[in-house]
């Protein structure tokens, strides 16, 4: 896999994720994807911050959409490489104060198969 390709699959997701199209930011992770964050360990510590599968990763990204209908990323920076992309943005909620983050995907086989956010 290029640097090229994982760069696209990050503009498909900051696009599918600002559309708030669960399907299509789905459709970019593996079946046994994880994904870690900090806010997830906070509003639900039973899952010590990560979920496990496309399921987890639904049910986690569908509560976020219909409680912050203005959840938006704005990208700031992207850096990848054959493994994994970089993502630097901005997150936005009308009423709340901007928060930078930064997130790791790591890809293999053109599939999200780990994610982990970290918050500025």
């Amino acid at each position: 896999m290029t640097s090229t390709k994982n760069l696209s699959i990050a503009h498909k997701w900051f696009d599918a994720f600002n559309n708030h199209n669960l399907d299509q930011l789905l459709s970019l992770y593996d079946d046994d994807a994880e994904h870690f964050s900090p806010k997830l360990k906070i509003k639900k510590p039973e899952t010590n911050g990560l979920v496990k599968g496309r399921k987890s990763l639904h049910d986690w990204w569908q509560e976020a959409f219909e409680q912050l209908p203005t959840l938006h990323y704005k990208v700031t920076s992207l850096t990848a490489n054959e493994h994994r992309v970089f993502m630097e943005y901005v997150r936005t909620v009308q009423g709340e104060s901007d928060m930078l983050v930064a997130e790791v995907l790591e890809i293999k086989e053109e599939k999200i198969v780990f994610s982990r956010v970290y918050h500025g």
